[in-house]
């Protein structure tokens, strides 16, 4: 493990800044914290052999790596999908339309049932590795396990992505202190200058930077 002094020379750790141990940070208002953060919403599904399936909301997704091709996933690790997730070696991560907020609520309700009813009324097609594909989600990347790696009480996913679908005609849904928004598409404000990209695209690992046009 590295010490204090050696994360602040990597730059992991901002010199000048106070240091709080997380031993004395409220639960609740990391919560809230975090959700100052807009993320998209996703469904990942998982199936296996025997015709189990599960599916189940999830805001914590990004992209890892462009060779291989890679995401990661943060699943609860009481929530039933994890186990059925190991055991199949695959996942499908469906990233939600704006039009999409009930099948994220559906995902999210606890009381959900059990198995392939929880997909009744939800159109779907399996994909490559078996998981369910949904329908009208803006993409879905069908993803073989690659690792796991507990993390507190959740667990980190690692996954290859071995097929994909994308519907870019489609709007994303968008999660924001606590409440779903849609992504709107606002103008440059009159004499202001648009930034041009520099490096690389923030959160896409190797992604091109893109240029706007002032």
């Amino acid at each position: 493990m590295l010490t204090l002094q050696e994360l602040r020379a990597a730059g992991m750790i901002a010199l000048g800044l106070p240091h709080t141990s997380a031993s004395t940070v409220d639960a609740g208002a990391f919560r809230t914290a975090m959700g100052s953060f807009p993320t998209g919403v996703t469904v990942v599904t998982a199936a296996s052999d025997d015709g189990s399936t599960h599916g189940m909301t999830v805001n914590s997704f990004s992209s890892v790596s462009l060779d291989p091709v890679l995401v990661l996933v943060c699943l609860n690790e009481t929530s039933r999908g994890v186990g059925l997730i190991e055991r199949a070696g695959a996942f499908a991560v469906n990233v939600l339309s704006a039009g999409q907020q009930d099948v994220s609520r559906w995902f999210a309700n606890r009381h959900r049932p059990a198995g392939s009813t929880m997909f009744d009324g939800v159109p779907f097609e399996p994909g490559v590795t078996g998981c369910p594909v949904l329908a009208g989600a803006v993409a879905s990347f069908d993803c073989r396990l690659r690792q796991s790696h507990r993390a507190g009480d959740h667990l980190i996913v690692l996954g290859e992505v071995v097929a994909l679908v994308h519907r870019p005609d489609l709007a994303p849904l968008i999660f924001h202190a606590g409440t779903y928004k849609s992504l709107e598409h606002e103008p440059w404000p009159a004499g202001r200058t648009a930034a041009r990209g520099l490096g690389r695209g923030p959160g896409v690992p190797g992604q091109r930077p893109h240029r706007r046009v002032a």
